[in-house]
């Protein structure tokens, strides 16, 4: 489907989920190597370990994958240390599992290069995933702030549109 997708010009950069790709009965290093050889743009590979020390290890291996993967990393406070020592050695970092503004700006503080708000899970909770969006772009904005802003579980057309 990456394929296809890139082909057609539908696609900027791919954000990979390592349950996923386990579930499919592939290697998660290789899928990732795939993946990055064949898109230019970012690639967001997911560390599995839960302390900082553990995501820092596996973002070292992962960035060899590839001259443009991005360290995918949680918004837990071990994410955030993490995310902290990953952007003063220069690898770029994704935080996931963004439902707040005030997480965003957080992770973007501690030198996320992307954040990734889960639109259609907030939209789940009866809020709004799209003014979440708007939200943080717009203090980002007001601060400076040049963390770019990536909508993750993306679930209907209007969420692309908007």
């Amino acid at each position: 489907e990456i394929k296809e997708a890139y082909a057609f010009g539908f696609i900027d950069g791919v954000t990979t989920n390592p349950s996923l790709i386990v579930k499919a009965k592939r290697d998660l290093k290789q899928v990732i190597s795939e993946i990055a050889n064949l898109v230019e743009g970012p690639v967001s590979a997911e560390v599995i370990a839960s302390d900082a020390e553990g995501m820092i290890a596996e973002a070292h291996d992962l960035v060899k994958l590839g001259s443009n993967v991005v360290i995918k990393v949680p918004m837990t406070p071990e994410g955030l240390k993490a995310v902290a020592v990953l952007s003063k050695e220069g690898i770029k970092t994704n935080v996931t599992l963004i439902f707040s503004a005030n997480q965003a700006l957080l992770a973007a503080r501690a030198g996320a290069t992307y954040v990734s708000p889960f639109v259609g899970r907030i939209d789940d909770i009866s809020m709004d995933g799209l003014t979440l969006i708007q939200d943080i772009a717009d203090i980002f904005a007001i601060h400076g702030i040049e963390t770019e802003i990536i909508a993750a579980s993306v679930r209907t057309p209007l969420h692309i549109i908007q």
